[in-house]
């Protein structure tokens, strides 16, 4: 009789129903465990597949978060130039948003242009609000914004540039010409 209803009592899985679970006296033991096992077996792969992607999920939502930390105003620290870094896709960019025209007053912010640009066609540009930076990827290894470039408007040059946060909060911004010890570091701090 055991045996019948251990055969025709299968959920749709093909694992025994609860009551067979709790059956006594199976093969000398109190219960029998394999039935309870393949059951454990089946919810146990759900809730690793349930668990792992739950993890791979976080993981994903965690990773733009640190690539974020850069995206917002920042004041350089010599209180000259203020940049707001921004992100398109995977690209963080920074434009120019208010630099200290006191070296010329004949020149105002809100007029100057991009004389010194290499680019004929481009030197009629106003300077505030002009894209600065671009190319940058964060790279989560080093907790670094890599391979991009960074336009001096006031040489009219371009230079490879990396990016970090430091643990007090600055931006740091290096400048260099292809080799990293080749260049100079900027730093900013956050405009709140």
């Amino acid at each position: 009789m055991h045996k019948a209803n251990n055969r025709h009592n299968r959920d749709r899985l093909g694992t025994p129903s609860p009551d067979v679970l709790l059956w006594p006296k199976y093969i000398g033991m109190a219960f029998d465990l394999r039935p309870l096992l393949l059951k454990f077996d089946v919810k146990m792969y759900r809730i690793l597949i349930f668990s792992a992607l739950l993890f791979l999920l976080s993981g994903a939502s965690m990773s733009p978060d640190a690539a974020e930390a850069i995206v917002g105003k920042w004041m350089s620290t010599e209180n000259n130039l203020e940049v707001e870094v921004f992100r398109v896709n995977s690209e963080f960019k920074a434009r120019l948003v208010w630099f200290d025209d006191s070296d010329d007053k004949s020149d105002p912010m809100d007029t100057r242009c991009d004389k010194k640009n290499p680019r004929r066609e481009l030197r009629s540009r106003k300077v505030i609000g002009l894209e600065v930076m671009h190319g940058l990827s964060y790279n989560p290894d080093d907790n670094e914004w890599q391979h991009g470039w960074i336009y001096d408007s006031s040489s009219g040059k371009i230079w490879n540039a990396k990016a970090w946060v430091t643990k007090d909060g600055l931006l740091k911004v290096r400048g260099y010409w292809h080799f990293e010890f080749l260049g100079q570091n900027m730093s900013f701090k956050r405009v709140p």
